[in-house]
């Protein structure tokens, strides 16, 4: 089952969004602190109001792509960063994207894929990233909902998933998380493995 456009421009429109926690998620913020390379192509898909494309962006990363369903959450953050270039704001179902990209952050998005489409999810992440790139992020580390979003998960059914399509770098729990999310969370590191 796909959630449509208007399924998530309604969740923005409605502000039923309580995956937006307002700032950087700390374990993202500590892995950008330690990114060098500020030309590395990076796509944030179902970035939302994308505080780490923000926090990337005002760090001088040039080549952050942001993708999201919804127009709305762009209004968001240009309001924040009204220098975030508007050519890099993708209005776009995810699976019909097409692109190449050193680096994919992942955070929420996966749990808003229905558990029918992951496959499709990792095969996707993979086709978008250049040789030797990361997916990079945080995926919920218990299980939630089973009909709508958000999805859940554990580390086995994860490693399962991803390991045709990437080289396991890491998927343990986060242990930086903000409060509330504390223990519920895994932060990935995924390398892609050639074709």
């Amino acid at each position: 089952m796909t959630f449509d456009k208007n399924y998530w421009h309604t969740k923005w429109e409605n502000q039923e969004t309580g995956w937006d926690i307002g700032h950087v998620s700390t374990p993202l913020k500590e892995y950008i602190d330690q990114l060098k390379d500020k030309n590395t192509r990076i796509l944030i898909p179902g970035s939302g109001s994308s505080y780490e494309g923000e926090y990337l962006f005002k760090k001088g990363f040039k080549n952050v792509f942001l993708l999201d369903y919804s127009e709305l959450p762009f209004i968001s953050l240009l309001k924040r960063c009204p220098d975030f270039p508007k050519s890099n704001l993708i209005n776009q179902n995810f699976f019909e994207h097409k692109g190449s990209y050193d680096l994919i952050i992942e955070q929420t998005f996966f749990s808003a894929i229905h558990p029918k489409e992951r496959e499709k999810y990792a095969q996707k992440m993979h086709d978008l990233l250049n040789e030797n790139g990361q997916l990079v992020g945080l995926l919920f580390a218990i299980k939630l909902g089973d009909d709508f979003p958000p999805f859940g998960g554990n580390k086995e059914e994860y490693t399962q998933l991803f390991s045709p399509y990437f080289k396991i770098k890491q998927i343990e729990i986060a242990y930086n998380s903000i409060g509330p999310r504390q223990g519920n969370e895994f932060f990935i590191n995924l390398l892609k493995k050639a074709p």
